[in-house]
């Protein structure tokens, strides 16, 4: 069998922060793949890592220093830009993403990415205030447009005690996304000029002004597909219930509460290239709802009369006129989960069904990972492995661009 990144040569520039501890893994998992790996590391690297780790793990010297004297002999650094098949930069800080973007050229890392000519592939990790903050968000827009592809990062716990997107992307999917870009499925702007609307999370129902019905979504797969979709070059307009996630970057987002706003807001933002519905929409919805908080009484526990609410889906992949040419949509099952798919998207029109199993043991409600079948118009039905819901998201925006021509 041939490995996926035989006979290629792979630049690793390790960056400084805590999630450097990651790049020995990385090591490791590249040279299993077939690379050969040569390391560069920064001084702040240096402080998480050891260049004699990094060198044992890669069979190669690692090199640290700009104006080493046995390198630069031969003008080290261009030649370290030049004798590779891709450059890979983990941990991306946000100090290195700001340098790249400027074009800095004050230490070998820094030196060497702006020398070579290779596909970069980097992988950003930093405290999630740092993500998030605009000056970072403006250094990524300025990196993708220069044709830098992104992985990551991920959504998880922080170092510091906070939670939110700033985590590292996992060795093994860095070396899926190197993959991706050494084989040329990885475009950065494969969906450019494109408008894809997605829907994400749940929806509450409201009983009375305390009280409302909903369930169980995160929003997590939904904002993950938003996020890829945008890494993907598309303008991205989301539609989301109430969740506690922060915003994807790069996307336009609007906020609602109930299934019949939702409805409203997918129609208002129409028309799209592509609609994924990912939302996990309430079915119901109270019949009447009252102004004041319902009272315990003496004769027991209200009535609860419910009546249907509207199938934004259906509506949607079945309008007459404005109907987006790809419509996706989603199939949280308990039981029969195949079965049910292929019966949904029969029952409402739609392109493709995103099917998965959300029976509490699997853990895929609120999870950080899913496990997916794809189902088609045809009946046929793809099995994917359980990936983390970033993953899911990047492998399905490079499918749903692929249907979609682009």
């Amino acid at each position: 069998m041939t490995l996926p990144l035989a006979n290629r040569r792979v630049l690793l520039v390790i960056g400084g922060g805590i999630a450097a501890y990651k790049s020995l893994d990385l090591i490791r998992r590249l040279r299993e793949r077939g690379a050969a790996v040569r390391c560069v590391l920064t001084k702040g690297a240096q402080s998480f890592v050891t260049p004699l780790a990094a060198g044992a793990l890669s069979g190669e010297r690692a090199h640290t220093d700009l104006f080493d004297r046995e390198d630069e002999a031969d003008i080290g650094h261009i030649r370290l830009a030049r004798q590779a098949d891709a450059v890979v930069v983990a941990p991306a800080t946000a100090n290195m993403m700001a340098r790249m973007a400027g074009g800095h050229a004050d230490d070998l890392a820094a030196t060497v990415l702006l020398a070579t000519t290779l596909p970069i592939l980097i992988a950003p990790a930093m405290n999630v205030r740092m993500w998030l903050h605009p000056a970072t968000q403006r250094n990524l827009a300025l990196l993708r447009q220069d044709g830098v592809a992104v992985v990551g990062p991920n959504i998880g716990a922080m170092a510091e005690a906070e939670t939110g997107p700033g985590r590292l992307a996992e060795p093994q999917e860095i070396v899926a996304a190197l993959v991706a870009m050494l084989e040329g499925r990885a475009a950065p702007a494969q969906l450019a000029g494109r408008h894809v609307l997605v829907t994400s999370g749940p929806t509450h129902e409201p009983i009375d002004p305390v009280r409302y019905i909903a369930n169980r979504s995160s929003g997590k797969q939904g904002h993950a597909i938003a996020a890829a979709a945008a890494e993907a070059g598309a303008r991205v307009t989301l539609v989301s219930g109430p969740v506690t996630l922060p915003d994807p970057a790069g996307v336009a987002v609007v906020r609602v509460e109930t299934a019949r706003a939702m409805l409203a807001a997918v129609e208002a933002a129409l028309p799209a290239d592509i609609a994924v519905f990912a939302a996990a929409v309430a079915d119901w919805r109270p019949a009447a709802e009252t102004g004041e908080k319902i009272k315990k009484g003496p004769g027991g526990p209200p009535g609860l009369a419910l009546t249907e609410n509207p199938d934004i889906l259906a509506t949607i992949a079945q309008r007459a006129a404005g109907r987006p040419p790809l419509v996706v949509g989603f199939a949280a099952e308990t039981q029969a989960v195949v079965d049910n798919a292929r019966a949904k998207i029969a029952r409402k029109g739609c392109d493709l069904i995103v099917a998965n199993d959300v029976s509490a043991a699997t853990g895929v409600m609120g999870g950080d990972r899913n496990t997916v079948l794809l189902v088609g118009r045809d009946g046929s039905v793809e099995t994917w492995p359980t990936l983390d819901k970033d993953e899911v998201a990047r492998r399905l925006v490079a499918r749903l661009a692929a249907l979609a021509g682009a």
